[in-house]
Parts: C-alpha cells; sequence; structure tokens
C-alpha cells in the first residue's frame, strides 16, 4: 500500500464541510453579509453608555433582549440631542444595521449595531410598544385572573411596594389614617422608575404574595410621562401580578396615567392616596373611589355644622347670660320687702 492510498484512507475529522477557510478571510464575507442586510428602525432603552475618541457606544435593551450599538460621533452630533439626553435610562429609537468588526492581531472582533440617526422616544412610539403587549395580554386572558379572585372587605395585613422615600408612600400612609384602617402593612420597598425597577418590583411581589398572612397588596408611586411610569409597563412584571395568589391593588400614577398594571391587576385606583382600604367598604373598583370619597366629605361636613350648632348651644356665653339673669331675679326676690 503507498503513501497516497494511506492518506486516502485517514478519516477528515469533524463534519464533510466546506473549507477550512482562512479566518481573516471569513470574517471579511461576514463583515459583507452583515452590511447586506436591511436598514431598520430599534427601540429600547440605553444601557451601559460610553465613548471613544471616535465613536459612542451602549447597549440598546428591553424585557426580552439587547444588541449592542454604537455610533460615530459625527453622526450622533448630527442628531441635535440635548446635552446628556443620551444616557443609562433613556428610551431611544436608533436607525441602522448591523455591522461586524474582523479585529486583526491586536484588536478582538466585535458584532454590533451600526446606528447612523438617534432620537428620543416619543408618547407615540411607546404607546405603539404599550398597545401591542396590551393586545397580546389581553388575547391570552391575562387581564381576567387578578378580577376573578376573592377581595377580603376589611383585610387586616396587606403589602405594599412602592419607593421608600417617595411622596407615594406618604400618599398612602395620609389615606390609610384618614379612612380609618388600622391593620397591618408590610412595606417593600423597590424603585419604581429605571431599568432595575421592573425586576425589583416583580421581586417585591413574590416575596410579598409568598407570606400568608398578606390579603392583599397595592402597588404605587406618583404621576409620570409614560416614560417615567414605564417599568409598569413591563410584560414580566404584568404576567407576574396576573398569577398571583393575592388580588394586587394598582395605585400607580394619577387619573390621566394608564400603564398596563392596572389593566391586570384586580382593582385599579386613580391614585396613590385613593389606594388605601377605606373602612368598612374596603376597595372599589376603579374611579367608584373618588365618589365615595366625594361622599365621605359633605358627611364629615354635615356632621360639623351639626356638632357645631349643639356647641353653640351650649357656648359659655350662653351659658354664662342665663346665669347672670337667674341671679338677677334671685336678687331681685331677696331685695322684696317681706
Amino acid at each position: 500500500m503507498d503513501s497516497s492510498q494511506i492518506s486516502l484512507g485517514v478519516a477528515r475529522p469533524g463534519p464533510d464541510l466546506p473549507g477550512p477557510f482562512a479566518v481573516g478571510r471569513y470574517a471579511k464575507v461576514l463583515q459583507e453579509e452583515m452590511r447586506k442586510r436591511a436598514r431598520v428602525l430599534l427601540i429600547g432603552e440605553v444601557t451601559g453608555m460610553g465613548r471613544s475618541k471616535v465613536q459612542a457606544y451602549f447597549e440598546l435593551r428591553d424585557g426580552e433582549g439587547a444588541v449592542p450599538c454604537v455610533i460615530w460621533l459625527n453622526d450622533l452630533d448630527r442628531a441635535g440631542l440635548p446635552e446628556g439626553a443620551l444616557r443609562d435610562g433613556a428610551e431611544v429609537v436608533i436607525a441602522g444595521g448591523p455591522d461586524y468588526y474582523p479585529g486583526g492581531g491586536a484588536a478582538s472582533p466585535s458584532f454590533s449595531f451600526r446606528a447612523t440617526h438617534v432620537r428620543l422616544a416619543g408618547e407615540g412610539d411607546l404607546m405603539a410598544r404599550l398597545e401591542a403587549l396590551r393586545t397580546q395580554l389581553r388575547g391570552e386572558g391575562l387581564f381576567e385572573l387578578q378580577k376573578q379572585l376573592a377581595r377580603p372587605a376589611l383585610p387586616k395585613t396587606i403589602g405594599v411596594v412602592t419607593a421608600e422615600g417617595g411622596a407615594a408612600r406618604r400618599d398612602l400612609l395620609a389615606g390609610l389614617a384618614r379612612r380609618g384602617w388600622g391593620g397591618t402593612v408590610v412595606w417593600a420597598f423597590a424603585p419604581v422608575q429605571d431599568r432595575h425597577a421592573a425586576p425589583r418590583i416583580t421581586r417585591a411581589l413574590q416575596d410579598l404574595a409568598a407570606r400568608p398572612e398578606i390579603e392583599a397588596i397595592v402597588v404605587t408611586r406618583g404621576g409620570g410621562s409614560l416614560a417615567d411610569l414605564w417599568a409598569f409597563c413591563d410584560e414580566t412584571l404584568c404576567r407576574t401580578v396576573a398569577m398571583l395568589r393575592v388580588p394586587v391593588i394598582s395605585a400607580v400614577g394619577h387619573e390621566r396615567d394608564s400603564t398596563l398594571i392596572d389593566d391586570v391587576a384586580a382593582i385599579s385606583c386613580s391614585t396613590p392616596t385613593h389606594g388605601a382600604p377605606s373602612k368598612p367598604s374596603g376597595w372599589p373598583r376603579r374611579w367608584s373611589t373618588r365618589w365615595r370619597i366625594s361622599r365621605r366629605r359633605h358627611t364629615s361636613v354635615r356632621a360639623k355644622r351639626s356638632s357645631t350648632t349643639s356647641a353653640r348651644s351650649r357656648s359659655p356665653a350662653r351659658a354664662s347670660s342665663s346665669q347672670r339673669r337667674r341671679r338677677a331675679r334671685m336678687k331681685e326676690r331677696r331685695s322684696r320687702p317681706s
């Protein structure tokens, strides 16, 4: 058996594929293929923002994934963004397409989305994302699960998820005090506005729901733009709320604000103050809270008026006048001749 036969008899390792090719040649082909792909618009949250001498780099992220992005500084300058607008936590829309840097002897290869234009996401962009997700969750029946849970008329223990130093916490406490509810509050503090907010709120809800004494959970924060409230439109958070064993009361934002957690929660209240249970009627459904508070206010006014009238009848001034007249009559009788 000659050497050619021996070489032919040696099996090639691995699958039967074209090649092997020089890696540099393949990297160039990969770069060309990436750059052929269609240019698109992406929307997401900026994280890991940084700059080099010639370009800015960041990740564009949402709840389902992330893409590394770069933009030349001259393209960024042409975008005309306000100073510091492109920062961690900003919601932006970028235009561009995938790119591949082949690297070299002293440089590492990298994949990125090469952006050519960038702008801050507007309410229209976020509303389009919100409506698409709302349609999806409604179609899966997730808006009905919480509403089917039994809600205690007057819970003894509630959990509250909010920011520790936020105004919403103070408003909720004021509502509890005004409505005469004397139960126990278990606090679970979490950020309510940044890229860490949604997962932290989700974890806080799960921790509270795991405690057997918790009969209901209030999630609350103050008002703001849709971008400020975007954590409460997070898909994972809303799916978690829908599947919890305890009813969740959403008291997020103000009357004009609409977030996805409002749709999946058992009850949605118009303000953080209205998120407090009332004695003895518990929580109403959305918008009826204002009517109940208004009725209580009118009742208080009537009670105050009647108490004022009663107080006047017992006022020291009137009592002193009667005593003076009685003393005058007694004095007059004593002065009469016998």
